[in-house]
C-alpha cells in the first residue's frame, strides 16, 4: 500500500513538473512569436545608439507581430503573410529590426532575406517627403532632428574626398545625382496612396511596384509599361519607411538600397538587456537594461 502510495507521489510530481516545463515552452514560444524577440548587435552602423555586442529586446507589438500562412517560404521561396493588428503605428526616429530586402547580392529588386536581421532608425514614415540637405536628414514640413545628428554633422563638414562606391546613392540613374550629403527629396507611399509614374520618377518605385504586383516594368518610347499594359499612375498597396544608420558613414540602409516595405519589418527596439565588449569579452554593465 505504502509503495503504491509513494509511486503514485512520484507520478502526480512527474505529472506536474512535465506540465510545467511544457508550459513554459509554450508560453517562451507564444512570445517570441507573438511579442518579443532577442538581436544582437554585430556592427558599428548605429552608433553610437547601438554598439556592437548589445544583446536587445525587440518589441513585435507596436506594429502587430507576422504570421506566416505556411511553410512554403522554407522550400521555394513563396510566401503569404498576415499582421495582426498592432497597438500603434510606427514614428519617426523609432529603432526597427526588420529582414533585409536584398537577397543573393541582386540589388535590383526587393526580396526578403529571412536569414538577414538589420536594425536601422526610421527616419521617414509613410507619407513623407524626405531628403537629405548638407548632410542632414531632414523631412518636408517637420521640425523633428532625424537619427544621430552628430554624425550628420560631422559628414556636412567632411571635404567630397569619400570613395564614389560609398559617396553616391540610390537610384543609381543617370537622371539622379543623389549622394550622401545631398539626397531627394523622395515622396514615401503609403498604403492606398495613387501617386503618378513618368519616365521622370519611375527609377524611384521600379522596385516596390515590381514587388508588389510580380511583374516587370519596362519603358517604351517614355512610356511605362507594368506587364505589357501602359501605366500612368499606381495604388501602392502598403506602407514604406525610409531607414538609416546611425553612422551614417558606414550603414548599409536606404540610402543604397531604397524604400523598406512594411511587410518587412520585424518589430521596435526597446531596450538594451545586456551588453558585452567584443574585444575584451567583458560586460558593459552601465548599458545593462538601458532604454533605446
Amino acid at each position: 500500500m505504502k509503495k503504491k502510495s509513494r509511486l503514485q507521489k512520484v507520478m502526480r510530481i512527474t505529472l506536474q513538473v512535465s506540465v510545467l516545463i511544457l508550459g513554459s515552452i509554450i508560453l517562451t514560444v507564444f512570445l517570441k512569436v507573438f511579442c518579443f524577440a532577442s538581436f544582437k548587435i554585430p556592427s558599428g552602423s548605429m552608433e553610437p545608439t547601438l554598439k556592437t555586442g548589445d544583446y536587445i529586446i525587440v518589441n513585435k507589438m507596436i506594429l502587430g507581430p507576422r504570421i506566416f500562412k505556411d511553410w512554403k517560404f522554407w522550400t521555394d521561396g513563396n510566401w503569404e503573410m498576415k499582421r495582426l493588428k498592432g497597438l500603434r503605428a510606427i514614428r519617426r526616429n523609432e529603432i526597427l529590426v526588420f529582414n533585409f530586402p536584398i537577397t543573393d547580392n541582386r540589388w535590383n529588386k526587393i526580396e526578403m532575406d529571412f536569414n538577414a536581421h538589420y536594425v536601422k532608425r526610421c527616419v521617414g514614415i509613410p507619407g513623407d517627403t524626405f531628403y537629405i540637405e548638407d548632410g542632414i536628414y531632414k523631412v518636408k514640413g517637420s521640425a523633428d532632428t532625424l537619427g544621430a545628428y552628430c554624425n550628420q554633422a560631422a559628414l556636412s563638414n567632411t571635404k567630397d574626398s569619400i570613395p564614389k562606391v560609398t559617396f553616391n546613392c540610390c537610384p543609381f540613374d543617370s537622371n539622379y545625382h543623389w549622394t550622401m550629403k545631398n539626397f531627394g527629396p523622395i515622396y514615401i507611399p503609403k498604403a492606398n496612396d495613387r501617386v503618378r509614374i513618368d519616365y521622370k520618377n519611375i527609377e524611384l518605385y521600379r522596385k516596390m511596384i515590381a514587388y508588389e504586383t510580380g511583374k516587370s516594368l519596362e519603358m517604351n518610347h517614355n512610356v511605362i509599361m507594368l506587364g505589357g499594359k501602359p501605366l500612368k499612375e499606381y495604388v501602392f498597396r502598403m506602407n514604406y519607411y525610409f531607414m538609416a544608420g546611425d553612422y551614417v558613414m558606414d550603414s548599409k540602409d536606404s540610402r543604397y538600397w531604397g524604400l523598406l516595405p512594411e511587410d518587412h519589418i520585424i518589430g521596435k527596439v526597446s531596450f538594451i538587456w545586456k551588453s558585452e565588449d567584443e574585444n575584451t569579452g567583458k560586460f558593459r554593465w552601465e548599458r545593462f537594461f538601458k532604454g533605446v
